[in-house]
């Protein structure tokens, strides 16, 4: 199969620089050559999240995203992990709201090996996939989601929040890991179907980033990937659009063991992309983006009624972004005096906005972190196809922080003042419940007595 039009654009900052390329069957290439250090990362993001799930088939894509170390034609059960560490790789798989994404870092002479591993599942995973490899995996989820979810101090609480701040219906309503129900009704039809309609070379973005040879690395990619077919069926995702502000406090108190007290809440802000998203992102870090934030100096070291406060943006593009708030309690302090305290400084902050060092801390906060993540070939690999999935355009990974200088104080103060609202935000209050000690103290025995059976 010849190449498909191939489209060549240069943009940077500080001198990096991606081209772009697409194959017959629909897959967009992005490679980006940096020969610093003789490594260089293969990243595949599939345009498929929980958002594209239905009703009583939730955590499909972060089920698949484990079937996918399964094994396929030419690779059978762990050997994706095999080959690739023993090659001296790393590799892992992740699962959002809006895309499931897989990737390895390697040693230079190696690329050639991740590139065949990604083609050849994406190609043949169906003739692996039995329900011997679904039972096992669907089993390992459940077993995630106890960890991670529900048998853990607040486990449970960004799912009880996303639940409240998107409505019961809205494609952002569960997050990604999905319900135990819903696992266990996944049939291996479901898997099948879920994979040829999403798993497909016309849905997918392929980045390759580091110590590379841009000619030799699309020879390969046309080898490998080119052959697989196309696929033409996949269902656009429900549309995510709600009103700007949720219209009235959302509000939930849960009793469990947790250590101490919390305030936790969710608010409606603008979609990632826009410069609405960007200035949302330099007022929480203002307010609570680390020891320098005003709710970290308020609440922790001024009122010390707390022993951690944070305010963090969650960007989506395909429904409003979410400004997570999450503040422990210190000792006996309840939580209405957090929560009056948290109101009148975002009160403050609508009013007056941030000072010039608060927005020259919070701009180079953020560039830092940009910086950052581009800063490795895996970073960067990751940025240049989440631009190209959600946005259309790769390119603007290299210049994303150049959007984050431009936004002004005003910007600033106006997106806090129209959104940082008691009556646009979803609430979790968590209150201890008695024997939350008891039961930390019966578990370390638990633990100490097993260890002890299994030293024997």
């Amino acid at each position: 199969m010849p190449m498909g039009h191939t489209a060549t654009q240069q943009a940077g900052s500080g001198g990096l620089k991606a081209t772009e390329h697409r194959l017959a069957n629909g897959l967009r290439v992005v490679l980006s050559e940096d020969h610093l250090t003789p490594v260089a990362a293969v990243c595949l993001w599939y345009d498929v999240g929980s958002r594209h799930e239905v009703k009583g088939r939730t955590g499909l894509a972060h089920l698949f995203e484990h079937l996918m170390f399964q094994g396929s034609a030419q690779v059978t059960g762990n050997g994706h992990f095999e080959l690739v560490q023993g090659a001296g790789g790393s590799l892992n798989g992740t699962t959002s709201f809006e895309r499931t994404n897989y990737f390895e870092t390697m040693p230079a002479h190696q690329v050639e090996l991740a590139l065949w591993l990604e083609a050849d599942r994406m190609g043949s995973l169906l003739t692996a996939l039995d329900e011997e490899s679904l039972e096992n995996q669907r089993d390992v989820v459940k077993n995630e989601r106890r960890q991670r979810y529900d048998n853990v101090p607040y486990g449970t609480a960004f799912e009880k929040l996303v639940a409240m701040a998107y409505p019961e219906g809205h494609p952002y309503h569960h997050t990604p890991i999905g319900s135990m129900a819903d696992l266990d009704a996944a049939s291996l039809e479901d898997a099948r179907e879920f994979f040829r309609t999403y798993y497909a070379p016309n849905n997918a973005v392929l980045s390759v980033v580091g110590d590379i040879d841009p000619e030799q690395t699309l020879a390969w990619i046309e080898k490998y990937f080119g052959s697989i077919p196309s696929h033409d069926g996949k269902r656009p995702p429900r549309d995510g659009t709600l009103p700007d502000v949720i219209g009235g406090q959302l509000r939930e108190v849960v009793e469990e063991e947790v250590p101490a007290r919390a305030l936790m809440a969710a608010y409606r802000l603008p979609h990632d992309g826009t410069r609405e998203a960007d200035a949302a992102d330099l007022a929480l870090t203002v307010l609570g983006g680390g020891e320098s934030s005003r709710l970290h100096n308020r609440l922790v070291r001024r009122d010390r009624t707390a022993v951690a406060a944070g305010f963090g943006l969650l960007r989506l593009s395909g429904a409003p972004s979410l400004g997570w708030l999450d503040v422990k309690t210190s000792g006996g302090v309840e939580v209405p005096a957090i929560e009056a305290a948290v109101d009148e400084e975002l009160a403050r902050f609508a009013e007056e906005g941030p000072t010039p060092q608060e927005m020259e801390r919070a701009q180079a906060q953020i560039e830092r972190e940009w910086l950052d993540r581009l800063a490795t070939v895996g970073g960067r690999a990751d940025e240049l196809c989440r631009y190209a999935v959600l946005f259309g355009d790769p390119q603007l990974a290299l210049t994303a922080v150049e959007r984050v200088l431009d936004i002004t104080p005003e910007e600033v103060r106006a997106v806090a003042a129209a959104r940082l609202r008691p009556d646009n935000r979803a609430v979790l209050v968590y209150e201890p419940v008695q024997g939350a000690e008891d039961a930390a103290d019966t578990a370390e025995a638990a633990e100490t007595d097993a260890e002890g059976e299994a030293a024997q």
